[in-house]
């Protein structure tokens, strides 16, 4: 394989960029050339594609989003659009894709994998949803986002003697309210995962309240309901003052931390590798900081779990 590309598609994620660094300078160390891929499918089927060199990814280790743009393209997804990305993979002499994003990205890999492109995902997504790795690019550095916002607005709860709800990206998946939950002490953690236990958020709050405990924090991942809605839940049950934090996007960006840089190195260098051995349609990964790799749609068609001895231990220390 003498000519590869690389695109981002998806919402973006901290540590992109140091995926793409990755795998321009690991394919051109080992004499690839290297296409970048502009707005994600979208700019595959517009033909918004350009040689990248060494130089073209000095610098951005350290920067959020993706230097490569992003973008969502429902045209892709048709028989008709993966054709077009076909004609301009073809017209730039592209022999394989390496796709960083999270599922849907990676259905559209599998896609281009089935009609004789090879493409290798590499999982960068804050909300770690993605089965067959123990983390995804980007989540680390939105965890340390979401705590430094809570630790925040604590010092205001503490200072005002109020309840607060803090509404948490995620999808579908509570990875995200869960680890800043346990990380910064939430009296109640409330994810997708796991069944409402919005009459046990109540009854801890009425027992902090008759024990002379002042403030709370209510973690609310965004794929369960809005902060606004159960923090009028809990008003109305309550009686308590509340007030409600949506964090929204900027746990999607800032410096990625150092954890997602080096994952992110690893992640596109491994990606590379695996092209450059043949493999195609599998999606990289690491489980017990080990490298790994799986066939797409058998990681597509896992579902996402969370870590029930964390969310357990949550509930034991916020009694």
């Amino acid at each position: 394989m003498k000519r590869i590309g690389v695109l981002t598609s998806g919402g973006d994620a901290p540590g992109m960029n140091a995926a793409i660094r990755a795998v321009v300078r690991k394919a051109i160390f080992h004499g690839v050339e290297v296409y970048g891929i502009e707005h994600g499918y979208q700019g595959l089927i517009e033909g918004s594609i350009k040689k990248m060199e060494l130089g073209s990814v000095g610098d951005i280790i350290q920067r959020g989003g993706t230097m490569l743009y992003s973008a969502r393209c429902e045209e892709f997804k048709t028989e008709e659009g993966q054709e077009k990305g076909i004609q301009q993979l073809k017209k730039h002499g592209i022999e394989g894709l390496i796709v960083i994003g999270g599922d849907g990205s990676f259905r559209g890999a599998k896609k281009l994998t089935e009609k004789g492109y090879p493409c290798i995902g590499v999982p960068g997504t804050i909300d770690n949803d993605i089965p067959g790795t123990d983390f995804t690019i980007g989540f680390d550095t939105a965890l340390n986002t979401v705590i430094d916002a809570i630790d925040k607005i604590r010092d205001t709860a503490t200072s005002h003697e109020r309840t607060y709800v803090i509404e948490v990206m995620g999808r579908d998946a509570g990875d995200l309210a869960l680890w800043a939950g346990l990380a910064d002490g939430a009296e109640s953690i409330i994810i997708p995962e796991m069944e409402d236990e919005f009459d046990e958020v109540i009854e801890r709050l009425k027992r902090g309240h008759e024990r002379g405990k002042k403030h709370s924090i209510i973690i609310v991942a965004e794929g369960v309901t809005s902060g606004v809605d159960f923090s009028k839940r809990v008003e109305k049950a309550t009686d308590l003052e509340t007030r409600v934090t949506v964090l929204g996007h900027t746990q999607r960006g800032g410096s990625p931390s150092g954890r997602d840089r080096v994952l992110a190195s690893r992640l596109g260098a491994y990606a590379v590798d695996l092209l450059m051995k043949g493999k195609a349609g599998c999606m990289v990964g690491i489980e017990n900081n080990e490298l790994v790799d799986h066939d797409i749609l058998e990681v597509l068609n896992r579902e996402h779990s969370i870590d029930i001895d964390m969310y357990r231990l949550s509930k034991e220390l916020s009694i």
